[in-house]
């Protein structure tokens, strides 16, 4: 009797471990969060985390509540608008790969040597900092953005036309620090013409000039000035003296550029920051995260590197992508179909875009673990898989983790995976590209919450999971 007793009760243990099991795998599988947090509010909410170092700069998002601005110089752009935008610098990257003979192939990071270039560029990103430039300084909020190199600034007089910004107009001439680069010399040969002409020149003054996939541009002189990053100094910076400015950038003063180019913050300050520089963005528009330039503090132990691929010819950062797993299974998608193109990873792009047959991997397994939510048609020619979370307080969102070189794996986290544009319709935060040889884009939604480490110099790229809220 003892006997069956204890037969009885080791079942019953049994049963009770392997549904706990069950339990844990379900809770593994998915992140269960309220859906009033996915929403962000309408007041600034500042990050507690992150470092603190001298070489750190606060990011905010340009269309949130953080930037402290007269909204009335600020066109505050709606999530229709925002991911029009997103499409046409997408556009803008897979035409520029399109049309370079190694486009279809990323090998090991090499020393890239790249000009800055007039023409065709690919826009603007969405998140922003604030530096000092000039002596004395005058502060300006800058996109900064790893997908373009050249670093430039609306300059009085604006000899043709500025747009409305919140900070005041950088005016060189009450700068001391600030200089003309001169025309010919080979700093100036840096710039190629959109034509491959002649070194662009006005009164022995070299010229710059830039045209975004979205039709915005600037034009100005290519110049020299100090550039203020909290307490340190940049001497010497080369930077674009926009004159002539145009488009839908949004009461910012500019651009800060973070490629891999001569002309980029990071080749230019090398040696100050030994071509290393990390950046956190927030989970919400509402939040803020931080650009750090340099190593600073030892780095942290939860830090997974990933071998760091580079272009030639291209300034973007580039990354082995071999898989992705969805509720903690990894999809049945070949590695040659990451390959054929290539993936990079870019601060300006808002949505991943990933190769089709890779997408439509991810998002037939997503739907089926979201069947407890109704589906809806979306209001954006971006999305096809979003929902009506209206009636529910919370929502179990399948987990969802990149799988990269070096036997690094990265979990999105809750934030990274669900785009809401409103409480009725929450959208799959990814797209597919419509050409299987469209290079894969890590997009910024994917990348918020996450500490993102760019070690150029030791040609690896980190992540570590919480690195601001």
């Amino acid at each position: 009797m003892a006997s069956r007793i204890s037969s009885f009760l080791r079942c019953i243990l049994y049963i009770y471990s392997f549904s706990a099991l069950l339990c844990l795998h379900a809770h593994e599988a998915t992140h269960t969060v309220q859906v009033s947090w996915l929403i962000p509010s309408t007041t600034c909410n500042a990050s507690t985390k992150g470092p603190k170092g001298e070489t750190s700069l606060t990011v905010i998002h340009k269309y949130g509540p953080c930037f402290q601005s007269n909204k009335e110089q600020v066109q505050v752009l709606n999530h229709t608008e925002i991911l029009l935008q997103d499409q046409s610098r997408v556009n803008s990257i897979h035409s520029m790969f399109s049309k370079n003979s190694d486009g279809n192939k990323l090998r090991e990071s090499q020393a890239t040597t790249i000009p800055a270039k007039s023409g065709v560029s690919i826009g603007f990103g969405n998140y922003i900092v604030t530096v000092g430039l000039g002596t004395p300084k005058t502060d300006q909020t800058l996109a900064f953005d790893t997908g373009s190199d050249l670093t430039w600034a609306q300059c009085k007089p604006c000899a043709v036309q500025c747009y409305k910004q919140v900070d005041p107009i950088f005016d060189p001439s009450k700068s001391t620090s600030y200089t003309n680069i001169s025309c010919p010399t080979p700093l100036c040969a840096q710039l190629t013409s959109a034509r491959g002409s002649q070194q662009p020149c006005s009164n022995s003054k070299c010229l710059y000039g830039v045209h975004y996939g979205d039709n915005s541009s600037t034009k100005g002189y290519f110049s020299k000035e100090r550039l203020t990053i909290t307490s340190d100094v940049v001497d010497n910076f080369v930077f674009g003296c926009g004159q002539d400015n145009k488009g839908l950038f949004n009461g910012i003063a500019g651009l800060l550029g973070l490629g891999r180019g001569q002309v980029s913050l990071v080749q230019q300050a090398a040696q100050k920051y030994s071509q290393f520089f990390s950046y956190c963005l927030p989970s919400t528009t509402s939040s803020t995260g931080y650009l750090t330039l340099g190593q600073g503090n030892e780095i942290s132990s939860s830090l997974k590197f990933t071998p760091m691929l580079t272009l030639s010819q291209r300034s973007f950062y580039g990354l082995n992508l071999i898989g992705i797993s969805v509720g903690g299974q990894k999809l049945s998608i070949p590695t040659s179909v990451f390959s054929i193109a290539g993936t990079i990873i870019d601060s300006g792009t808002v949505i991943t875009r990933l190769p089709p047959t890779a997408y439509s991997a991810l998002r037939t397994k997503f739907r089926e673990m979201m069947r407890n939510y109704p589906m809806i048609s979306s209001s954006s020619s971006t999305f096809d898989t979003c929902y009506d979370l209206s009636k529910s307080r919370s929502v179990s969102i399948p987990r969802i983790s990149f799988f990269f070189g070096g036997d690094v794996s990265v979990d999105l986290g809750e934030v990274g995976i669900l785009y809401v544009l409103r409480q009725t319709e929450a959208c799959l935060a990814f797209a597919g590209n419509r050409d299987p040889g469209n290079i894969t884009i890590f997009g910024n939604e994917q990348q918020k919450r996450l500490e993102v480490v760019y070690d150029v110099a030791g040609e690896r790229i980190g992540f570590r999971p919480g690195g601001c809220s």
